[in-house]
């Protein structure tokens, strides 16, 4: 008897949906997309309506066929990819090659991969989404006709090897202008002062002269308010008692959950994607087999559904008792122009709580877990309850208030509390006291401030940024953040973005040559007619139409008009010390650096640096002696070379022996006895590697401390 066949896009999803459907159906996976566009070339007939030219992506000629062997022998053939556009894409090409007539093809959508969810999807088929499909397309082609003719210029006029994005362009664009606003910022002087006060102990903050808020600007003024106060008498005139209701956060949508894994779990958001990926296609439970413990992981939605409500406040009420469970369930609006195609982020099923599950999941999964099954079960909790008391003080013609918190009835937050991206002053608890009531002073303490710039992007704060301004979508800042790290536009300091100097150079050849293109606003419209092509509203062609006739203008502009970094070259008065002529700056693949103008004659070429005056300095080579060479005895020196700093001997050519440096750090890797080694990318850019390489292949970009380990999420492994 011929079986069903459910095709989905991985094996681990593939290997959980097996188990759940029994042996009347056959589970495979396509492993991905099979159809793209090719790589050697555009692949789009920008001529005939922009048609794609979709080809077979290497490696899959196989997988094709297997699942065209499969689908003839079956009955029925259900493609059960990812309920998304990406997984619509997937669905339509499989649908393409395994049955023309598409008479057995059957589309299954589920938000869960639960026994329940699915098997009620197969009972329920719907059509294929041609609207999804054709966002999804639009997309792709959108993307590929920006890359494809953009990226050639930067490499005629930059270096090769560059790329443009539609959207990680624009990303890059808001981390080089957040820069920028850090440099050009003047920090302004400011004073605060708080008085000590004793039986009862307690401290207040000056807020008000004469009835209006007091600004001080210098420490003459700040001391001259300190001696008035000094000499003040102190009384009680107002004491404010409100009551507070904090009220828990909704369940994660993608967007959020990045965030709050960067913020508490120093999760990239690429990592945290993969994580979620995991927990959502099934992770091995023993006896059980694999299952799916949260929801589809990429979603803009807060809701969550009847029968998840049910069971979150059935185990609030045993777990936390009915004091934590509010008469009715809570409800959550999703932000305005969500798909709100999928459920919020969530368990699938309480039973499998983080203790229940941890001896079955890695360290990262449980911590992404358990992140995930708090933020859902505080979702359904009651509010916290807060008294928060505000005490006025009155000094003559000064106030003074000090404001302090007590925590009444913790509600969701003995589960859970949502991080912020600044630091949160936290607020005293004050004493009993009356309206009145004479105060003694013990001190008063004046202290100098200065504005702060603008903080740098974290990954939270530029997913947030990207968000709000509606630049892509929850599924693509994970690839975003990753290209400008990975093309080395931008890179983490203390774990927050600046740009390079060939970020800084990209974007604003970009922003000059296509202003209306590489744009929050324009970038930010774009997402919203993909959006209209997936409910039916707008037709792809059109709107492709719309995109390309300025762009295409602009295009043809940029190949004449683009600076022409390569050729440029900036005069200094620094002789070369081979010839004699005058070196000028140049851009190189490792960004400025000094060269001779008699090239090829003279190939002489050093780095640079400025001196605090604006002035170009040379940067001799070391010569740092770091002890004899094994070969000759001869000094060993340090040399910078294409692929980073490196040991040589003093005598070459004549000895050509050289070492890696080594850091004196251990590998991180376990039963490994191996060092950290300076190595460089091709691109330039510095990493550690292991001296056992290629047996340990451990990399990092960051190098700890010694007798340090990095913490799992700190940064990417190289």
């Amino acid at each position: 008897m011929a079986k069903s066949l459910v095709i989905v896009e991985s094996p681990a999803k593939a290997r959980t949906i097996n188990r759940l459907l029994g042996k009347k159906f056959k589970v495979m996976a396509s492993i991905g997309h099979i159809k793209d566009l090719p790589k050697s070339k555009l692949g789009v007939n920008v001529e005939s309506d922009f048609e794609p030219d979709y080809v077979t992506i290497r490696g899959k000629g196989k997988v094709i066929t297997e699942l065209k062997r499969a689908a003839k022998a079956a009955d029925n053939i259900y493609l059960a990819s990812d309920p998304d556009r990406e997984g619509e894409a997937i669905a339509y090409h499989i649908a393409s090659e395994v049955d023309g007539k598409g008479e057995k093809v059957k589309r299954v959508l589920f938000n869960e991969i639960t026994e329940k969810a699915v098997k009620e999807a197969i009972d329920n088929p719907v059509k294929l989404d041609t609207d999804k499909f054709e966002a999804q397309q639009a997309r792709r082609i959108l993307d590929r006709l920006v890359g494809y003719q953009v990226s050639p210029i930067l490499w005629d006029k930059v270096r090769r090897g560059l790329s443009a994005g539609r959207v990680q362009s624009v990303a890059l664009r808001l981390v080089c202008e957040r820069e920028r606003a850090i440099q050009a910022f003047v920090p302004v002087e400011y004073w605060s002062i708080g008085a000590l006060f004793l039986d009862p102990d307690f401290e207040a903050r000056l807020i008000k002269k004469d009835g209006k808020k007091l600004e001080i600007s210098t420490g003459d003024e700040a001391a001259s308010i300190k001696d008035d106060l000094l000499k003040s008498a102190y009384k009680v005139e107002k004491v404010e008692k409100k009551e507070r209701k904090r009220n828990p956060t909704a369940p994660f949508t993608t967007s959020k959950l990045q965030q709050e894994a960067s913020r508490k779990l120093s999760y990239t958001a690429k990592k945290t994607m993969m994580i979620a990926q995991q927990l959502y296609e099934g992770v091995e439970m023993g006896d059980k087999g694999p299952v799916g413990l949260i929801t589809y992981m990429r979603t803009d939605s807060t809701r969550v559904s009847e029968t998840s409500i049910a069971a979150a406040r059935a185990h609030i009420e045993s777990a936390y008792g009915p004091d934590f469970l509010p008469p009715k369930p809570n409800f959550y609006k999703s932000k305005k122009g969500a798909q709100d195609a999928h459920e919020a982020v969530r368990p699938t099923n309480m039973s499998y709580t983080p203790d229940q599950v941890k001896g079955q999941l890695s360290k990262d999964q449980l911590k992404l877990y358990t992140l995930i099954w708090n933020r859902f079960i505080a979702s359904q909790m009651s509010p916290a309850l807060l008294d928060r008391t505000k005490i006025i003080i009155n000094a003559g013609p000064y106030e003074l208030n000090a404001t302090g918190t007590v925590v009444r009835f913790k509600g969701f937050t003995i589960v859970y509390e949502e991080s912020t991206d600044s630091a949160v002053e936290k607020e005293a608890i004050l004493p009993a006291i009356t309206e009145g009531t004479e105060l003694t002073l013990s001190e008063i303490n004046d202290r100098q401030h200065f504005t702060q710039p603008p903080p740098r992007f974290s990954e939270a704060t530029l997913v947030k940024e990207l968000e709000e301004n509606g630049i892509g979508r929850p599924s693509t800042y994970a690839s975003i953040l990753s290209t400008i790290q990975d093309r080395e536009y931008a890179v983490k300091e203390a774990r927050n973005f600046a740009p390079t100097e060939l970020g800084f150079l990209v974007t604003d050849l970009l922003v000059e040559n296509f202003p209306e293109i590489f744009n929050v606003a324009f970038t930010a419209k774009m997402e919203d007619e993909l959006d209209q092509i997936e409910v039916g509203k707008t037709g792809w062609r059109g709107a492709m139409k719309d995109f390309y006739g300025p762009f295409s203008k602009n295009l043809e502009k940029a190949k004449k008009e683009m600076k022409n970094i390569k050729a440029a070259e900036e005069a200094t008065d620094i002789d070369c010390d081979k010839c004699g002529k005058k070196m000028v700056i140049k851009w190189g693949r490792n960004g400025k650096f000094l060269a001779c103008p008699g090239y090829p004659d003279c190939k002489n070429t050093k780095d640079f640096k400025l001196t605090e005056d604006g002035k170009v300095e040379p940067v001799e080579p070391s010569t740092e002696d770091v002890g004899p060479c094994p070969n000759c005895s001869k000094p060993m020196i340090v040399k910078s070379g294409r692929f980073g700093r490196f040991i040589a001997c003093s005598d070459y050519p004549a000895c050509k022996t050289t070492k890696t440096i080594t850091t004196g750090i251990k590998c991180k890797n376990e039963g490994c006895d191996g060092e950290l080694t300076e190595k460089r990318t091709k691109k330039g850019r510095t990493f550690f590697s292991c001296s056992n390489y290629p047996k340990c292949d451990y990399a990092t970009w960051k190098l700890p401390k010694k007798g340090e380990t990095e913490e799992a999420g700190e940064e990417e492994d190289s």
